[in-house]
């Protein structure tokens, strides 16, 4: 056993994402046999991610705030803290503070077989999204 050691919070790329996000690694592989990253990440007001897929699927828990989901169908989703939100392998979505909120969730996913492939990042969404117009 061991207690892990202190990793820095570090802003989010703007590449990736919009407006203000930190994250805080919890947890990462140790070895080659090990897959499991978990981080609490942290969306400044109407701060979002950009849209992006993960291999094997990600679960997010939020713990403060209201988090908004949106997919490629025009589906958005708040979510509320204590619950936890599944998106499954491939699934093109984004997340986000609420407006006018701040909000946190715990990332939780596996590693692709080839690291690399674990998220794929692609364009930012734009307001329509986040606000739903584009259903």
């Amino acid at each position: 056993m061991n207690i892990e050691p202190a990793v820095s919070t570090m802003k989010n790329p703007a590449e990736q994402f919009a407006g203000d996000v930190w994250a805080e690694p919890i947890a990462a592989p140790h070895d080659g046999d090990q897959r499991m990253t978990v981080a609490l990440v942290r969306f400044a007001p109407g701060a979002r991610t950009a849209w992006h897929s993960h291999a094997r699927g990600q679960y997010l828990r939020v713990t403060a705030g209201v988090a908004r989901f949106g997919d490629r169908n025009g589906n958005i989703i708040d979510v509320h803290p204590g619950q936890t939100l599944y998106t499954p392998p491939g699934q093109d979505h984004w997340h986000a503070a609420a407006p006018g909120c701040f909000m946190e969730h715990i990332a939780m996913l596996e590693a692709a077989d080839d690291p690399a492939d674990t998220t794929i990042w692609k364009e930012h969404i734009t307001d329509a999204d986040y606000e739903g117009r584009n259903a």
